[in-house]
């Protein structure tokens, strides 16, 4: 519960200042130094915009239409379609919003790293790991169109019920959307780890650097037998 703010104590307003002579300047000493305080304030604020580049906690207020080039060439093979699939994707709530190439292109990094027959001993199935209950009867979950479409409706609900917020839609992607507003000590370890290296990488493709450090990370740690896979599958050299 906030605290009651303690009220502010009533000061003695200060004398009028004698008018000035003429000739003596626009600004009087009075003035001077507010002035001098909100100039500062705005260079100081011009320097945090240049060294605060957009995060990952928001989504960008336009979705990209090409992929970073961070991403594994296993997942840059399918840059067309997934570009395709983020600007078809909305949640169901109807708000309209598309999702992000390089958002879904995370997602695909640290679920499949492009292996469109992936499978996980929890029975996740295909480019973006769906479970089982997310398909339709007469669904094919391998086949790349369908996966996408049943895996990324529930991205986009999930990036809806987060206010935008894409770490805590990838905790939702891969916890359950009902983690979102519980507090972070609560998820389980494969959660917090999704997010430890999911937002960073994400924050990499979006501010446009050439490498990202948390991708190579999880690849060292984690993608190396996935991504030989997925490049095998895919016929890549």
């Amino acid at each position: 519960m906030p605290r009651a703010r303690t009220p502010k104590t009533i000061q003695d307003v200060p004398q009028a200042a004698p008018p000035q002579e003429p000739g003596s300047g626009c600004f009087s000493g009075f003035f001077i130094v507010p002035f001098t305080v909100i100039i500062i304030s705005i260079f100081l604020g011009k320097l945090a915009l240049k060294a605060n580049p957009i995060q990952a906690d928001k989504m960008p207020d336009a979705a990209s239409t090409s992929l970073s080039p961070i991403f594994r060439r296993e997942v840059l093979y399918w840059e067309d379609s997934i570009v395709e699939w983020a600007s078809a994707s909305n949640p169901s709530t109807g708000s309209g919003q598309a999702l992000d190439p390089n958002l879904v292109a995370t997602i695909m990094q640290i679920e499949s790293c492009g292996d469109p027959r992936a499978t996980s001993s929890a029975g996740a199935m295909g480019l973006f790991q769906v479970m089982p209950y997310h398909f339709h009867t007469d669904d094919n979950p391998y086949n790349p169109n369908t996966n996408a479409a049943r895996g990324l409706a529930y991205l986009a609900n999930s990036l809806a019920a987060a206010n935008g917020d894409a770490r805590l839609a990838m905790a939702g992607y891969n916890g359950g959307i009902g983690i979102i507003p519980r507090a972070e000590w609560t998820w389980h370890a494969e959660t917090k780890r999704y997010v430890q290296y999911g937002a960073p990488i994400y924050a990499d493709a979006v501010n446009g650097v050439a490498s990202s450090h948390a991708l190579n990370e999880w690849y060292s740690k984690y993608g190396v037998s996935l991504c030989n896979q997925a490049a095998q599958r895919l016929g890549l050299p």
